[in-house]
């Protein structure tokens, strides 16, 4: 009897177990009737009916965004953080990082102090996103964002299917608004589009007008682009005058438990963690850090302020940010040879 008892449980847990599987793992309905659900939506937010038509109409989804979605191909998910920042921070990005610097110095300026947000942030961002303007991207932004939207990455994750359904009626209200033409909106798998790949909603919300003219442009104007980036770091907690953080060296001896915790800098100097040249970590009494170490303690390791979490808000990834930062402080160089 208590065998039996045993094998019931154990039959009632498996079946458990598998309907709640198929309840979270639910395969995607047929593209044609989402696709049917998203056109009453749209026209339920207010977007015209004619552009519903001339946007979704025999829309289908593209499979290499479907692809391009697994978590395998992601590479801030698949490399390490030394690979990342090999192939994003290289010596010749940093060059013409400096170099867009100085060129665009004067308005990156006045955008910066503007926002309070220092220019080699801006130029930093612009770079790790589009290699300056180099490849803003050339995927059908709706197409890509009703595939996301639809497929959820077959169906295992309906809150980044809700994320980008919200992002595809965002990329509508754009267009019905008057801002790009429905051929404009070319970008990224992921439906990132402009000079600094901003999300639709990001732009609804965060983009501005950089030089005045009554038209935020995005793709093809850099006042608006910088002016557009600053915004989205002011408006996300950015701190004017602080660091996003650095490298450090650690001392012989060094609790491996510390790693990932946030301490005041004053703590932080008095365990001996020294700058990479050698010098005491410099204290700011009221400023916290938190130690980071993305490859292990074998790899590189950091101290990251506020201003780092900062940068996750625009790409949610810490080889991402690191490498905001430490291209940032290597174009910042060019500022000192004006």
């Amino acid at each position: 009897m208590h065998n039996f008892k045993r094998v019931f449980q154990v039959l009632v847990l498996t079946m458990a177990t598998g309907f709640l599987s198929c309840a979270v793992f639910a395969a995607p309905p047929p593209f044609a009737q989402w696709l049917a659900d998203m056109k009453q939506e749209a026209l339920s937010e207010g977007v015209s009916a004619g552009l519903v038509a001339a946007a979704l109409n025999g829309l289908e989804p593209d499979p290499e965004v479907i692809n391009l979605d697994k978590p395998k191909n992601q590479p801030e998910m698949s490399e390490s953080f030394a690979t990342y920042a090999s192939k994003r921070v290289s010596a010749d990005r940093i060059r013409k990082g400096q170099t867009m610097l100085v060129q665009h110095y004067d308005e990156l300026k006045r955008i910066g102090d503007l926002y309070g947000v220092a220019p080699q942030y801006i130029v930093a961002l612009w770079g790790m996103e589009t290699n300056y303007g180099g490849y803003t991207g050339n995927k059908d932004i709706i197409r890509s964002l009703a595939t996301l939207a639809w497929n959820g990455r077959d169906g295992t994750s309906p809150n980044r299917a809700k994320f980008f359904r919200k992002e595809l009626l965002a990329t509508l209200k754009i267009i019905d608004a008057g801002h790009f033409t429905r051929a404009d909106m070319k970008g990224s798998w992921a439906g990132a589009f402009g000079q600094v790949q901003f999300m639709p909603t990001s732009f609804l919300n965060l983009a501005d007008d950089g030089d005045g003219d009554g038209r935020i442009d995005i793709r093809n104007n850099l006042s608006d682009a910088f002016a557009s980036a600053a915004n989205y770091l002011a408006k996300s907690g950015w701190n004017h005058g602080e660091r996003w953080g650095r490298e450090i060296r650690l001392p012989a001896g060094f609790n491996p438990e510390l790693v990932g915790t946030g301490r005041n800098l004053v703590v932080w100097n008095s365990e001996g963690l020294k700058t990479v040249s050698g010098h005491p970590v410099p204290v700011a009494p009221n400023l916290k850090a938190r130690l980071l170490a993305p490859d292990g303690l074998s790899g590189s390791i950091y101290l990251v302020y506020n201003n780092f979490d900062t940068i996750k808000k625009w790409n949610n990834s810490d080889s991402f940010a690191l490498s905001v930062g430490i291209l940032a402080d290597s174009i910042e160089v060019a500022v000192s040879r004006r």
